[in-house]
């Protein structure tokens, strides 16, 4: 009721303001005179927090259709369209291939439209990585292209990071450039004035001249980077192709050397706590330690009470110092097979941040009470000092847990082991109860020599202990985002979005092509994958459909806008346990910190601030497992350069227009099949079904097939494998059984009879 003034009570419930339609909200966009955040809009038609929720999806849709563009701070502004003819640059290409170009110019505040190169017979001129074109485009949806080349230009002058050496030409010496990067196809020509004085085997960067219209292309040597041959040299090659930092300034050695021990006022004591660091046998710092016991309280019968503790980097690492600096540019460790990158100098990620055992160390710990089904009732988090007991391996741990304890696990059976895997059964039953996505994707290990050569690729072992650690960490890191979330503090929130409607459709067309359906108008939960995947475990197809299922997921990123973990199937999730590694870890304990007022070396960063820096972590982390890939890819390839005729069982894992992409099973390399190397025949790319069928003969070749392949080239310098169907083998015999004539979209063919056609 109103009172005297005409006013309304305090307490009465403001009444929504009307939701504006889709036209409103875009027209809004298009009147502003600078770009608009979802803020500004949503203060600009007043809405409450739950029309935001709806604003937020219209945005996302609108910004899919190409309808707006969001830039830089998810700011949105009316979409940028590309003219029907325009100079482009070849940039790159995407996962099957297919060549990727770019505009020449664009504004920096703009999102970049993506543009697909068509594969068109007809261009005048092939083209190739860093080729400028004269282009036709066609608005194929949202903010992609497709482009068309009506003629070449010449490409402008870039860089090459490759190998120098030196070649016998017409009774000269002629230096070269082999480029490091698997899509270049040509050398590059260095005169004599242009070698910087770089020897045979080097790695060297070079600027690219002009191209000649016959011959290959020159370069101009600019930066010696070392010695660019032996086993060592192809983490080095990685780095730089990465550009991946791998020096610590002055004063984060400097700040990281006059690290000491960090006192034990003003935190818990833990050291009576038989915490035990549990890693790989290859691990060399330590920055998590677990420890359970049934818990005493009667009113939780069954239940447990949980302590994972964490390396309490943020005592050392100060927000603004010369280490957080540092630490923010490399965004998290980069791990390759023969050494690690790390985001922290040594004496602080072997040292004073690392829990090593009988050692007193500073830690974040997470108090975790645990009911009988592995839910979590609560939680507390203290800033507290450690002792390890013991640093353990996941393969000790299985093989005690398998009844086979040894000298360091035997003592620890009854009081650490047997607890940690009845708490760990409890996470389990609460995983399966919210429907984890469940996908079986085996990792490969390369192991070196201590010359620095490959002894052998193999996948990596996974044993029920390392599942054990993860749902330790899970739970630690829910526990963390409800803590700050609570407390109203920012949150590096570690997102994973649904799947995008476009990739779904894509994913239900290949599953129908073997018998599989995929439900239609509904949410889509984890659970309906792994129905899914439990329908082809132990089947041929097993392999293939995880690997399609996968690239349907989303990317999970790092946001201050918290839409939850779709994968984990949680509400709320961030990166808690890991900060000598990731620097996202290192944002959640200063939150946590300042949250709770545990001391110094917390800190609050506002949403529109922290937005800037989740996006450069997550750049970050793109980059390193990037790098990661690559580094493993080159490592397999020197492995398996001895052995080039050699024939290996293996899976195709990629039909393109241009050949066929084959994961060998013995070492997991992954080599092309050009189309050239095919059977004689048309060959039509039926792109829903990921297959390659010949007109004439019926010969069929699909992802998931199993084939014999025969090694014709393996680069250590790209990482690349060129492989050829074994003509006795499978592959064929197979590939006639697909029988059918294929029909559609013909974009790669091979006449019978004719010269191969080079692709």
């Amino acid at each position: 009721m109103a009172d005297d003034a005409g006013r309304m009570p305090a307490d009465t419930p403001r009444k929504p303001a009307p939701f504006p339609s889709r036209e409103q909200i875009v027209e809004f966009i298009r009147a502003s005179d600078k770009r608009v955040g979802k803020r500004e809009i949503a203060r600009a038609f007043h809405l409450n927090a739950d029309q935001k929720v709806m604003l937020k999806s219209i945005l996302k849709d609108l910004e899919i259709n190409g309808t707006v563009a969001r830039g830089r701070k998810r700011q949105y502004g009316e979409a940028k369209v590309l003219p029907s003819v325009a100079v482009i640059e070849i940039s790159g290409t995407d996962e099957d291939g297919e060549l990727l170009a770019k505009p020449v110019t664009w504004p920096d505040d703009v999102p970049m439209p993506t543009i697909h190169m068509a594969s068109d017979r007809a261009s005048k001129a092939a083209v190739a990585v860093g080729d400028r074109v004269l282009a036709r485009l066609k608005r194929v949806g949202g903010n992609a292209y497709e482009g068309q080349v009506m003629r070449r230009l010449t490409a402008p002058a870039g860089r090459v990071l490759g190998i120098y050496d030196e070649i016998e030409e017409r009774g000269r010496s002629e230096g070269r450039i082999r480029p490091i990067d698997r899509r270049a196809k040509n050398e590059f020509v260095v005169a004599a004035g242009d070698t910087l004085g770089a020897k045979p085997g080097e790695l060297v960067w070079a600027e690219v001249r002009p191209g000649r219209p016959l011959g290959l292309r020159s370069a101009r040597i600019v930066e010696r980077l070392g010695d660019g041959t032996g086993p060592r040299y192809i983490t080095s090659i990685t780095l730089h192709d990465h550009e991946i930092p791998t020096r610590f300034s002055e004063a984060a050695l400097r700040q990281a050397e006059a690290a000491g021990p960090a006192p034990l006022q003003g935190r818990d004591d833990l050291r009576s706590l038989p915490l035990v660091t549990i890693d790989g046998a290859e691990a060399r710092d330590f920055d998590d330690a677990v420890w359970a016991e049934a818990d005493p309280n009667p009113g939780n019968a069954g239940g447990w009470h949980v302590v994972v503790a964490i390396a309490d980097v943020a005592w050392y690492v100060r927000p603004g110092d010369a280490l957080d600096h540092d630490a923010y540019e490399r965004g998290n460790s980069v791990y390759f097979p023969d050494q690690a990158v790390h985001m922290l100098p040594e004496a602080l990620s072997s040292g004073w941040c690392s829990l090593l055992p009988s050692e007193d160390r500073p830690c974040m710990a997470a108090h975790l009470w645990l009911g009988a089904d592995g839910t979590l009732i609560r939680h507390q988090f203290v800033r507290g000092m450690m002792r390890s007991a013991a640093r353990l391996t996941y393969e000790q741990v299985q093989e005690a847990r398998n009844g086979n304890p040894d000298d360091s696990t035997g003592p620890l059976m009854e009081a650490v082991i047997e607890p940690l895997y009845g708490a760990y059964q409890a996470l389990a039953c609460a995983r399966d109860a919210r429907g984890v996505l469940e996908l079986d994707l085996p990792e490969r290990r390369v192991v070196i020599g201590d010359d620095g050569a490959v002894v052998r690729v193999e996948t990596r072992a996974r044993y029920e202990s390392h599942k054990l650690i993860e749902e330790f960490m899970i739970c630690a890191n829910v526990a963390a985002a409800e803590t700050l979330e609570k407390r109203r503090v920012p949150c590096a929130y570690r997102v994973h979005d649904q799947p995008s409607r476009e990739k779904l459709e894509s994913l239900r067309e290949f599953l129908e092509t073997i018998g599989l359906k995929l439900p239609r108008g509904q949410v889509l939960r984890p659970k309906d994958f792994n129905g899914i995947l439990a329908r082809v475990a132990d089947t041929p197809e097993t392999s293939m459909v995880n690997e399609v299922v996968l690239r349907s997921q989303a990317q999970a990123v790092y946001d201050p806008e918290n839409i939850g973990h779709f994968g984990l199937a949680l509400r709320r999730y961030c990166h808690f346990t890991s900060p000598i590694r990731r620097y996202s870890d290192l944002l959640v304990h200063r939150a946590l910190i300042e949250a709770l007022g545990l001391g110094y070396g917390g800190s609050r960063i506002e949403p529109p601030v922290l937005a800037d820096i989740c996006e450069h972590i997550s750049a970050t982390e793109r980059r390193a497992a990037t790098a990661e890939r690559d580094a493993i890819d080159r490592f397999t390839a020197g492995y398996l350069a001895e052995q080039v005729g050699s024939v290996f069982s293996g899976r195709v894992n990629g039909v393109t227009r241009f050949g066929l992409f084959v994961t060998l099973e013995d070492s997991g390399g992954d080599g092309l099949v050009p189309m050239r190397s095919l059977p004689d025949d048309y060959y039509v790319h039926d792109e829903k079904r990921h297959r390659l069928v010949g007109r004439h003969s019926g010969l069929e070749y699909r992802l998931g097939q199993i084939v014999d392949a025969r090694l014709v080239e393996a680069n250590p310098v790209t990482g690349g494998l060129i492989l050829e169907l074994a003509e006795s083998g499978r592959a064929v015999r197979r590939a006639r059984r697909g029988g059918g004539k294929g029909k559609g979209k013909g974009q790669t063919k091979r006449k019978p009879g004719r010269k191969p056609r080079k692709h």
